[in-house]
Order: structure tokens, then sequence, then C-alpha cells
């Protein structure tokens, strides 16, 4: 993830902490409040070590931050993110992790999914059918 894209000072985690909110899922907890000076969002990730070792939290860490950046278009901006992996997402493979984090994306109102091009490749389509 691009360094315009990380929330990584403590302070700033702290703020976010005291002044934001929160949603819950069995998977994660995303803190999130919004920030009226940045033109992107932000995200912190954090792992404990009640979940595993350091290969295993770094390999989670890695695979949240990815399913992030791959949705980076449809996340609101102006938004500084914390998520905190829980115990349970040690058993879960890349495509359950990634359904989980847009899950509670989409439950605290900060990412639009459905709004891709779909609508458009149809109606293309319907215009080339007509024409021949």
């Amino acid at each position: 993830m691009q360094k315009k894209y990380r929330l990584a000072k403590r302070e700033h985690f702290h703020i976010v902490f005291k002044y934001g909110k929160s949603v819950v899922n069995h998977q994660f907890v995303l803190y999130y409040r919004s920030s009226r000076h940045i033109e992107h969002f932000r995200l912190g990730v954090s792992v404990s070590k009640k979940i595993g070792n350091a290969v295993v939290r770094n390999r989670i860490r890695r695979k949240m931050k990815e399913i992030v950046r791959l949705h980076k278009d449809e996340v609101a901006r102006g938004y500084d993110l914390i998520m905190i992996a829980r115990k349970p997402v040690t058993e879960m493979d890349y495509h359950q992790m990634e359904k989980s984090i847009l899950h509670i994306l989409r439950k605290a109102s900060i990412i639009n999914i459905g709004k891709k091009n779909t609508h458009r490749k149809s109606s293309t389509l319907s215009a080339d059918e007509t024409t021949t």
C-alpha cells in the first residue's frame, strides 16, 4: 500500500480510538473517523500476538492490506481507518477474509460495492446487438 494510504503514527491511532466509531464482526474490528484534511483514506492494521507468531501475524497483515488496496477505489475518501484482526481470522482463506473485510466496511458505510461498470457493459452489448 502506498505511503499516502498509511496510518502510521501513534498519535493518529490514539485520535481514531478516542474520537472515532467502531464496527465489529466475528473476524475484525474496524475503528473509523472522518478526517477532513485528507483527500483519500488512511489505513492502520493491527494483529495481536494472541493470534500467532510473527510469520502468521505478518501474513494476515499483508492479506488485509492487499484486500483494501484492491478495493481502494470503492472506499470512501476522507477517513482514517484502523482494522484489528481477531482470532478466527487465522482459519480463513483469502476469499473468506476479503468477504469479511468488505462486510465490515459496508457495515460502517465506508465502501460502495456494486457501482462497477456492469450496467455500461450490458447497455453496450444491447446497442451492438441492435445494429446487427
